[in-house]
């Protein structure tokens, strides 16, 4: 298997395709988080925005897109948003891939480490990104909820 990380840039013009894989890959979540995932208010339209403000990339295997990642710099660290990995290629090391990218950019971008959020009731991703050196940092809640939606997770790169 060869997995090619590509940056999402103007050129990039497969944004129902990208769709397709974020919604296939949040699908688990469906009846299992509340609120609901936000995948689900994405369109083609709103994924071509969103990788216009942040930095994006997709990872593409024998032609076809399996992954993505987005990213956002912040003020020392920079935060992870939408990172999918197809369901037919979870567990092959491509999520792996997707975050050294990410580590690769901060560290062009000069900051100090990743963040990223995780729902509270997805504890399998709790301990895959503790096993990728990410610890617990917050929990947050959601504008309405009285109880903790989701937590925060960072990771060092000094």
């Amino acid at each position: 298997m060869t997995i090619e990380i590509l940056r999402i840039d103007a050129r990039f013009d497969r944004y129902e395709e990208l769709l397709d894989v974020i919604l296939a890959a949040f699908a688990f979540m469906d009846g299992q988080i509340d609120p609901p995932s936000s995948a689900h208010r994405l369109t083609p339209a709103s994924l071509q925005e969103k990788a216009a403000q942040e930095i994006a990339f997709a990872a593409v295997e024998r032609g076809r897109l399996v992954g993505c990642i987005f990213l956002k710099p912040e003020e020392t660290v920079l935060y992870i948003g939408k990172l999918a990995v197809h369901p037919s290629a979870q567990g092959k090391g491509t999520g792996r891939l997707l975050l050294d990218r990410a580590e690769q950019t901060a560290r062009k971008l000069g900051l100090a480490g990743l963040r990223l959020e995780t729902r509270v009731e997805l504890t399998e991703n709790h301990r895959l990104f503790a096993a990728w050196g990410f610890g617990k940092t917050a929990e947050n809640r959601h504008a309405g909820y009285d109880r903790t939606t989701s937590i925060e997770m960072h990771k060092s790169l000094s």
